[in-house]
């Protein structure tokens, strides 16, 4: 027990990314605690109420994560219908278990980072945990804080929570890799399937309409609330395997992951209405304008200056509007130029 213990934690403590340190943290209560189920929770605030999705967890035996099953829309349900977890939040508390009418245990773990709770762990067991494992399973959870807190200082706006200009980079090329053409069959056959159902990927960039009305007349304060409001409604609007970073200012990136056209401008449209039918505190209506692209085999540089030249439309016809950048090519609205690699957009 104690060479597997071991190695679970040079497993945990080796990783460099948030997706990898939850399957790590789910293998090892899996193996080590024999837990029937085991699940990595995100939890987001949407109009004043907490919710929570899954990240990561357990499928058929083995760990899967929102990057690789899109089988299920994890929208997220209430915190509310999990009554015991929500009292141990209030009570701070690191562990609550409670016994299922089937008389399955689970454990709730929520983790606390800077006196706040963005992630919690469920550990479910058929049989009573006993001393030694409860505090096998502390253990493991504050190693797990411990590096996830790292991992928030790097990877995160210190402001929104959501995640930086420098992860970006990262999920992106990550995403981009995917389109290589070399791909196993299985690989290449799935994309043709993509390509034929019209099932794609989409970068959005997001940015509040006269943000900078509010600084002036309210000041940074309820402009930082602002910010950390639209993000919290950023969270709320998109499925659990899409992504979504701040990228300074009021500016905001959306990777919207396998979905249709129609869909796509759905997901984006109900977003922009969420925040127009949304009260800020002091500050009133705010509105926000989004251009999208689809994300192709171009550069990064060319595909975020496309949703970029879209966005740019949207703000100047109007603002509080979504515009496809395809779209305005194709009615003339805006003209495709030719690819430099050499330039550079900041």
């Amino acid at each position: 027990m104690m060479e597997a213990l071991l190695k679970h934690l040079v497993d945990i403590t080796c990783q460099r990314d948030h997706t990898l340190l939850d399957s790590s943290v789910v293998s090892a209560l899996h193996e080590l605690v024999g837990a029937s189920q085991v699940r990595v929770h995100e939890m987001f605030r949407f109009r004043d109420e907490l919710f929570m999705r899954p990240r990561v967890w357990i499928k058929d035996g083995s760990v899967v994560s929102t990057d690789e099953d899109f089988s299920v829309d994890h929208n997220g349900e209430p915190l509310n219908n999990y009554p015991e977890l929500v009292d141990s939040i209030k009570q701070r508390k690191s562990c609550i278990e409670e016994v299922s009418a089937a008389g399955d245990r689970t454990l709730w773990l929520p983790v606390w980072l800077n006196d706040k709770v963005s992630t919690c762990l469920e550990v479910t067991n058929p049989t009573p945990y006993d001393s030694g494992t409860l505090h096998m399973i502390e253990g493991i959870l504050s190693v797990y804080r411990n590096y996830q807190n790292i991992l928030d200082y790097s990877e995160r706006d210190s402001l929104t929570g959501l995640l930086n200009r420098k992860t970006f980079d990262e999920k992106f090329s990550r995403l981009l890799s995917t389109a290589t053409p070399e791909a196993s069959p299985q690989d290449q056959e799935e994309r043709r399937h993509k390509h034929t159902t019209g099932i794609g990927h989409w970068l959005a960039v997001v940015d509040i309409d006269h943000f900078k009305k509010v600084n002036d007349q309210f000041g940074h304060l309820y402009g930082d609330e602002v910010l950390i409001l639209v993000a919290n409604l950023l969270r709320s609007s998109f499925r659990a395997q899409d992504r979504v970073f701040r990228f300074g200012g009021e500016e905001f990136v959306v990777l919207l992951r396998s979905t249709t056209l129609a869909d796509a401008r759905k997901i984006f449209e109900r977003f922009r209405s969420n925040v127009e039918q949304h009260e800020f505190p002091q500050v009133g209506k705010v509105t926000v304008s989004l251009g999208f692209a689809s994300i192709s085999a171009e550069s990064p540089v060319v595909i975020l200056g496309h949703a970029d030249q879209a966005l740019y439309y949207a703000k100047a016809n109007g603002r509080n509007r979504v515009c496809y950048y395809d779209e305005l090519v194709q009615s003339g609205e805006l003209h495709s130029e030719v690819s430099n690699d050499t330039v550079e957009f900041f």
